[in-house]
């Protein structure tokens, strides 16, 4: 069997980011109930910034760092997300198109919220496997951006926002999956998957999303333990505790992990407090560092936890990363892979710490602005021009590689540049 998993793994965090302490302080919550969330900021999505600028702007460095011969063997480009711009149209062709990619390429999109990045990637993986196209490269982009609408009253979806907005946050995660797996070599067959339908979240209209959080932690908690199990009873000998070196989560905020973590060690080591706590700190906090910084970015979020956990681990000898996938509705996913201190040194080059510290940081003002133009370019947008000097400044605080933008929408044909 040959090998296979993560050859390059990029992050793009968005141009701008909030501090959310400052966001509950100015919406009044309960601060003491906010700091169980383990969130420090959140990207937040400009209006000329949409799921297709996140996407190419995670991908254009791993392409960048490819021969032609290299690029011309990426035969596959999957875009995984919740924040399509069309019912038809996939906004694979928008990113293929600004990669400059082979036209000899399968390019399509799913959704499957939370859960669509690593159904993208287990597509990708068995593509590999399939050997149908031997030394063939798959690139898998998981995208998502959440835009918090003014809206009427009456308008408004059943779900309680308050401590939603400080999480939601905006970014994408490019894969590039091969025979080459330098960064996260993927343990093949080692996957745990469950799902069931349920209505935890769900997105009714196409900007903004209704549920039930109660519903959602409890079905989050539940399918974390079941996809571990039949992972389990497909690895003999799996522990929980002593399998993983590591283990990156889904990450809707940083309590919900640290819940789901603890409960699992209740019940598959029956664990002490103090023994959970140096576990969380140890094997799971590394894959929270990121996360805390750019917020929930849906079928991304996993894998920019398996990115913290890589860039912030220590891989001196090699070390298993367990995965947990989850997403709403739902589906759900416990698999492995192998990290090196080569993998880790790789990885490192993308300088994914540095590209978060050099977002630009709004006040509460700026922020206020952004969520009163945010709809300019909602859903079914047919026209409009990209407003750059709504908050003046922004993008030229951010000078390190060039960037893409929306332009404009003509016809319903998104425009974009480099800027």
């Amino acid at each position: 069997m040959v090998p296979v998993g993560i050859e390059a793994l990029n992050v793009f965090g968005g141009t701008a980011y909030l501090d959310v302490m400052q966001l509950a302080e100015h919406r009044k919550l309960d601060t003491a109930r906010f700091e169980n969330l383990l969130m420090k900021e959140k990207t937040v999505a400009l209006p000329y910034e949409d799921p297709i600028t996140f996407g190419v702007n995670a991908a254009k460095p791993i392409v960048d760092r490819m021969t032609e011969d290299e690029k011309n063997r990426i035969e596959l480009l999957i875009t995984c997300s919740e924040s399509g711009i069309d019912f038809g149209k996939s906004i694979s062709t928008y990113i293929h198109q600004y990669l400059g990619l082979n036209r000899n390429c399968r390019l399509f999109e799913l959704k499957n919220a939370c859960y669509s990045g690593t159904a993208g990637l287990q597509m990708a993986v068995n593509f590999i496997l399939s050997q149908t196209s031997p030394g063939a490269k798959a690139l898998v982009i998981a995208t998502d951006i959440s835009r918090f609408l003014i809206v009427d009253e009456g308008e408004a979806l059943s779900m309680d926002w308050s401590f939603v907005e400080p999480s939601a946050g905006a970014g994408a995660v490019a894969l590039l999956i091969s025979e080459t797996p330098y960064v996260y070599r993927v343990d093949v067959g080692a996957n745990g998957y469950y799902g069931y339908e349920v209505m935890d979240t769900c997105r009714p209209v196409p900007d903004s999303e209704a549920g039930d959080s109660d519903l959602s932690l409890t079905s989050y908690l539940d399918c974390c333990e079941q996809t571990f199990l039949e992972y389990q009873k497909r690895v003999k000998g799996a522990d929980y505790g002593e399998t993983f070196h590591y283990l990156a989560f889904h990450t809707p905020f940083g309590g919900m992990v640290k819940g789901a973590h603890r409960t699992m060690m209740r019940k598959m080591k029956h664990a002490k407090p103090a023994e959970i706590e140096e576990d969380f700190i140890r094997r799971v906090m590394p894959g929270m560092v990121y996360c805390q910084r750019v917020g929930n970015i849906m079928g991304a979020t996993v894998f920019l936890s398996l990115a913290s956990t890589i860039d912030l681990g220590n891989f001196d000898t090699p070390k298993r990363i367990g995965c947990y996938s989850y997403g709403s509705g739902c589906c759900s996913e416990f698999y492995s892979g192998v990290v090196t201190a080569r993998g880790q040194q790789i990885q490192r080059q993308f300088d994914i710490g540095k590209r978060l510290d050099q977002r630009y940081k709004l006040s509460m003002d700026e922020y206020e602005i952004l969520l009163r133009g945010s709809g300019a370019v909602k859903f079914g947008t047919r026209n409009c021009k990209s407003d750059f000097d709504l908050l003046p400044g922004i993008i030229d605080s951010v000078k390190d590689t060039p960037k893409l933008y929306l332009e404009g929408i003509h016809e319903f044909h998104r425009e974009y540049r480099w800027i």
